[in-house]
């Protein structure tokens, strides 16, 4: 998908730019062009003062993106997600970040929940960044309680991990 988004606004930077961050945010394009959240309008000019970007470019994006049927399809289906690594120390959850040298591996993911659930902790949300959209992405893990120390050491032994944080 991502490849055909940038062939789509090859020649408009901030026009992809902003599609990226729709897509990143789950924002939606509408049939009459307006960009929403969950069914709700979100105006130009607020993602335009997000990106640095004048609310046309906004407004010119939602076209092209209704102007190509598979675009159209896909930004017309979006849904946010409610991430819960900044709230989870607050509602009394864990919170782990994790990167890795390579994210297009395959099986880091699975290796990693599975030492987590081997050492009888619950994961309550987990949601890895896109390599596409971050530069440096990250594995966070909401867990139904803190981390341990020994979980941590554990996590460290999986090949390919480059970082670990704890909230």
């Amino acid at each position: 998908m991502w490849k055909k988004i940038e062939a789509a606004f090859r020649d408009f930077p901030a026009q992809r730019r902003v599609a990226a961050y729709l897509l990143e945010k789950g924002f939606q394009v509408k049939e009459n062009g307006k960009i929403a959240c969950d069914g709700c309008d979100v105006p130009s000019t607020s993602i335009g003062r997000r990106l640095g970007v004048d609310r046309r470019v906004v407004d010119s994006t939602a076209k092209r993106i209704l102007e190509d049927e598979e675009l159209k399809r896909v930004y017309g289906r979006l849904s946010p997600v409610a991430f819960l690594r900044d709230v989870a120390p607050e509602i009394g959850l864990g919170v782990i970040s994790i990167s890795v040298k390579d994210a297009s591996v395959p099986g880091i993911i699975e290796q990693i929940t599975d030492c987590i659930a081997r050492n009888g902790v619950s994961i309550r949300q987990a949601i890895a960044e896109d390599p596409y959209f971050s530069s440096e992405p990250k594995f966070t893990v909401i867990t139904a309680e803190r981390i341990q120390g020994s979980l941590v050491e554990e996590l460290k032994n999986i090949e390919g991990i480059n970082q670990i944080t704890i909230y």
